[in-house]
């Protein structure tokens, strides 16, 4: 006689059916589906935990150490001023983004064209590519009075200083994309009789995407950089501006909000460069 202990729950199948297993290979589809899931996920998730852990630890650290706005608003604070300020730093932003893309815009024709320049010639690549390292070795911000003195206090000069700033990336990454050519291939178009701009167009540039884009990424973060030094000496509009208006009235909150914005923009543009990159890898087979 069974006892009640070791008797079996009922669950409502008949218990002479014999039901067949799952296949080993659905099985195998499975895992292999929530492993994709799971590896999609995690770069989304990961930095977005995070980010919120991060910010829960400050909030948590402004209140229990009571520390004054003054010195460091809490999240919240933060938050519930840009809220209230945000249609104004809106209207900040307009400006401060058009300079950034038009920086970044500038800096990407002039890079590619100066690195293509650079490849052609040797001449070329003797008698400018030591002058641009140069240039880039001179520190940045010591130049910016001179460019507010040969351009004025205009839009002007913080896009040509965006521009000084941004443009180097640039070259570099598309100098090392064109230059990084199989050798076979490039001998294989001088027999086939290919010259020229069509080399670069069907053979150099296609190879190069993936280190263009590269540059590009640093430059389009180079150039809101360029932008917002340019609007903390000179402008009268613009989230620099507001940063540096917010800190002469100490209002950390509305700095911190401005810094924000700031940083929504940033990302914007940035997934925009790297929608760009994959729509150029899809086209070119990368």
């Amino acid at each position: 006689m069974t006892s009640p202990a070791s008797a079996t729950p009922f669950d409502g199948r008949d218990p002479s059916v014999t039901r067949p297993a799952e296949p080993p290979r659905a099985t195998a589809a499975r895992r292999g589906l929530a492993a994709l899931s799971t590896a999609r996920l995690r770069p989304v998730v990961l930095p977005v935990v995070t980010a919120a852990l991060m910010i829960a630890a400050w909030e948590a650290v402004v209140r229990l150490r009571e520390i004054p706005e003054v010195l460091l608003p809490a999240p919240s604070a933060v938050a519930a001023r840009l809220w209230e300020t945000l249609p104004f730093l809106l209207g900040q932003a307009v400006p401060t983004t058009l300079e950034t893309i038009a920086g970044f815009a500038i800096s990407t024709l002039l890079g590619i064209a100066l690195a293509v320049m650079v490849t052609a010639s040797r001449l070329a690549r003797e008698a400018f590519y030591p002058n641009i390292v140069f240039f880039q070795l001179i520190p940045k911000i010591a130049l910016a009075p001179l460019f507010i003195v040969w351009l004025g206090i205009g839009s002007s000069s913080r896009i040509t200083f965006s521009v000084f700033i941004s443009f180097f990336p640039v070259v570099v990454a598309t100098l090392t994309g064109l230059t990084s050519v199989d050798r076979d291939l490039l001998r294989l178009c001088r027999a086939v009789g290919a010259r020229g701009v069509r080399v670069y167009t069907q053979v150099r540039f296609p190879a190069a995407v993936p280190h263009i884009f590269s540059g590009l990424k640093i430059a389009i973060t180079f150039a809101m950089i360029g932008v917002i030094v340019g609007e903390f000496i000179t402008a009268q509009a613009g989230l620099g501006y507001m940063i540096l208006f917010a800190a002469s009235q100490a209002e950390m909150a509305l700095i911190f909000a401005s810094i924000v914005l700031l940083c929504v923009i940033g990302l914007g543009l940035y997934a925009l460069v790297v929608l760009a990159e994959r729509i150029a890898l899809r086209r070119y087979g990368g």
